[in-house]
């Protein structure tokens, strides 16, 4: 039998999870992966800036799939010891069989999560809660009119038309103003009135009025995705877990080549025959017989010859949120920690915190020291990320790094988390294309796009971005997972893999409980 060439584009959680299964089969399959960037991971790599680590966009490792869970556990096992800030803060618990965190590196912290809204200068559970602490921020008469507003809606629904409609009719007006509204629009640099409301279908499911009042309550008999206690999260960043899958990957056979753009995609009698790429300077040809594509859906259509101009006009205009990270290192933080959990420095102890204010274009901030010690070379020192989200070559994005940290400054200085820029003892940015597949503009005809691709015989897509889809990492693995097992089996049920992320449940409700 001839050996198969797979040839997958894209070096990130599900293009890495498609070869890894493929060669864990041991079938006679030669398996090739080609990466644009010149690190491992896509968005879920982690950045080394003078041994501080930025992890961009904060991921949780946390499933309510065993099969992605058992995944991660087999790469790197959860620690069997306490970590270094666990130490320092006598915070031991019992731990299973595992690696120690402080004598080994190949290994998973669990973490707790903690994750607030800063609004009006007050944090807020995020997602928002009716506890006692949301009541006395908000006030009574706030309260009182978010109640009142509530159960209008709830006699009168909004035809989800819109993300807008669908927020109000889960939340009524006064809140969807307060937590939604702004923060949508800066997310997406769209008003939600212009957004499909399917992203909200995605991404907010299962969270309502309703459903917070009955984890107030405490009647709800599975909590919601935003009450998950604890998660998995690799020693150096999320990018260590797929770095290690890379190496797992070459060690079977497989081949990584990085610093490769797929420029053109060559289709014949409706079957992928070829790439051509520019790698070391040079246009190189890779043949394949089966093709794997996690990279952006517009770019393989644009690339791609004999497009019916119909689905390549659809693809082209296809809409696309970038975002920027700014690493800003500083001393301390002028918000106080007034929680009851102790932490190094008495930080505060979030992992990222949703910055909501209206008049600020910061859009969350991340504490790397919050999701792993190790994150951070000095642990006297406090290493966070700001998430700024624009469009590639707007002017935010246009901005010189030294221009960016002076915007940066001020927006910290008004928001009163340090009191001048001569806090700032170092910075580093990172420029993030098309993180986020945005549901508006030719969005609504996409399934004519994905009909097309899926008829031709040869290839797959799957990822985030391979799916034009807001899939978070488990689920873009799942999608390596099912299009392999597709391969393998000679099955080619292309619709298993575009069904991830379509449930109705939540990806990550789940019975409420630690993992240790």
């Amino acid at each position: 039998m001839m050996t198969k060439k797979i040839v997958i584009i894209g070096a990130g959680p599900a293009g890495l999870s498609a070869a890894y299964r493929l060669l864990e089969s041991k079938k006679d399959y030669k398996v090739v992966i080609v990466e644009e960037d010149k690190q491992i991971g896509g968005i879920s790599k982690t950045i080394n800036y003078k041994g501080n680590r930025m992890d961009l966009g904060g991921h949780r490792f946390f499933s309510k799939n065993q099969e992605v869970n058992d995944f991660w556990n087999k790469i790197l096992p959860i620690q069997g010891a306490p970590a270094s800030d666990e130490i320092l803060l006598n915070r031991i618990k019992d731990y299973k069989k595992g690696p120690n965190p402080e004598e080994e590196d190949k290994v998973s912290l669990i973490r707790r999560r903690v994750s607030r809204i800063y609004y009006d200068k007050k944090f807020f559970d995020y997602p928002i809660s009716l506890n006692y602490n949301t009541i006395k921020n908000m006030g009574f008469k706030t309260t009182f009119n978010v109640g009142i507003d509530y159960f209008k809606t709830c006699v009168s629904k909004k035809p989800e038309k819109n993300l807008e409609n669908f927020y109000i009719n889960r939340f009524g007006e006064k809140l969807y103003s307060m937590f939604f509204k702004d923060y949508t629009e800066k997310l997406w640099g769209r008003h939600p009135t212009q957004i499909d409301a399917e992203w909200g279908s995605q991404r907010v499911k299962g969270i309502s009025v309703f459903a917070l009042l009955k984890n107030m309550l405490n009647i709800n008999k599975e909590k919601e995705t935003s009450l998950i206690e604890e998660f998995m999260y690799p020693k150096y960043g999320p990018g260590q877990m797929w770095e290690e899958v890379a190496q797992k990957i070459t060690d079977m056979g497989g081949e990584i080549y990085l610093n490769c753009k797929v420029e053109k995609i060559i289709k014949e009698n409706n079957r992928i025959s070829r790439l051509e790429c520019k790698y070391l300077g040079q246009t190189v040809e890779l043949k394949g017989d089966i093709f794997i594509s996690s990279m952006p859906l517009k770019d393989l259509i644009v690339y791609m010859s004999n497009i019916p101009l119909d689905v390549f006009q659809i693809a082209e205009q296809l809409p696309y949120r970038d975002f920027v990270t700014m690493g800003i290192l500083v001393d301390k933080l002028k918000i106080q920690n007034k929680t009851k959990i102790k932490t190094v420095n008495n930080i505060v102890p979030d992992c990222w915190i949703y910055v909501q204010e209206p008049d600020i274009k910061l859009g969350r901030i991340q504490i790397f020291n919050n999701w792993s010690p190790y994150l951070v070379s000095d642990k006297n020192k406090i290493w966070i990320g700001l998430e700024y989200f624009c469009n590639e070559n707007d002017e935010f994005w246009s901005m010189t790094e030294e221009e960016m940290l002076q915007f940066v400054s001020k927006e910290l200085i008004k928001m009163q988390l340090i009191d001048s820029t001569d806090d700032i003892l170092d910075s580093h940015r990172e420029q993030v294309k098309k993180a986020y597949p945005a549901y508006f503009d030719s969005y609504e005809h996409i399934d004519k796009v994905i009909n097309y691709i899926n008829n031709v015989e040869n290839l797959y897509c799957i990822g985030r971005n391979g799916q034009h889809r807001y899939n978070n990492m488990d689920h873009s693995m799942l999608t390596g997972f099912y299009c392999a097992e597709e391969i393998l089996d000679e099955t080619n049920n292309k619709q298993r893999i575009w069904a991830v992320n379509t449930e109705k449940e939540y990806h990550e409700t789940k019975q409420y409980r630690k993992i240790h």
